[in-house]
């Protein structure tokens, strides 16, 4: 977990708010209760949009397009939507050559985005149990096939995502989430936490260890959520 910062409560707060937008006194207001000063949350702000995070018009702050985006693969996390898997897998191989660098980093973060994982250079798979939508730059420069491991396909799985380790990490938040006994605390927590929701590789349950906590960590942080805006809510009309 990270410690709290002014700018990680902003863009905490924000990501987790709809329309993702908010008044500067409702900012520090909350960021005050957070424990954090308010010139720090001010100085804060300004950088925010001086590097295209925030957006400002008269006294209230949204979250820039880029970031929109972020919240929107936030949301999606926590609510993921799962076809029945009937044991084949997607796979998508490069055929695209002489690409720039930034091109192919780019590249290669819409992929890990897409919960694909590289079994070899060039070679993209996973679990075809989940809608995949790359985008036209991404798809145009790939050849895509269903397959079907011949081995055994929960080995395949832990070696490409981990989910052992995953799980694992999932199980520390949650103990964390027990722990935590103040709002900013619990923010650190839940902060950490939909990270974490972000990285599950949303594999299929015959893939996945015994007692996988990702319902019940996404659980969690969705109680939490509840909980900050009725605290944020309430200390702001106070």
């Amino acid at each position: 977990m990270r410690k709290l910062t002014a700018r990680s409560a902003i863009l905490s707060a924000l990501l987790g708010a709809h329309p993702a937008e908010a008044p500067v006194s409702w900012i520090v207001t909350v960021a005050e209760e957070l424990g954090l000063q308010q010139s720090a949350v001010r100085v804060a702000l300004t950088r925010m949009v001086a590097a295209g995070d925030l957006e400002r018009a008269n006294s209230v702050y949204k979250l820039s397009r880029r970031l929109i985006e972020r919240q929107r693969r936030q949301d999606a996390a926590l609510r993921p939507v799962e076809k029945e898997w009937d044991g084949r897998w997607y796979m998508a191989v490069v055929t695209a050559v002489g690409d720039e660098a930034s091109a192919r980093i780019a590249f290669r973060d819409t992929m890990r985005a897409g919960k694909l994982a590289e079994l070899r250079e060039g070679v993209w798979t996973r679990p075809d149990n989940i809608e995949i939508a790359l985008g036209r730059d991404a798809t145009r420069r790939i050849a895509r096939f269903t397959a079907e491991p011949q081995g055994n396909p929960a080995k395949l799985a832990e070696s490409l995502f981990g989910p052992k380790v995953w799980a694992r990490d999932a199980e520390r938040l949650l103990r964390a989430f027990e722990s935590a006994r103040t709002m900013a605390d619990r923010f650190e927590v839940a902060a950490a936490a939909v990270r974490h929701i972000l990285d599950d590789p949303l594999l299929p349950e015959p893939l996945l260890p015994a007692n996988w906590p990702g319902p019940q960590l996404r659980a969690e942080y969705e109680a939490f959520r509840t909980e900050f805006i009725a605290f944020a809510e309430r200390n702001f009309v106070s």
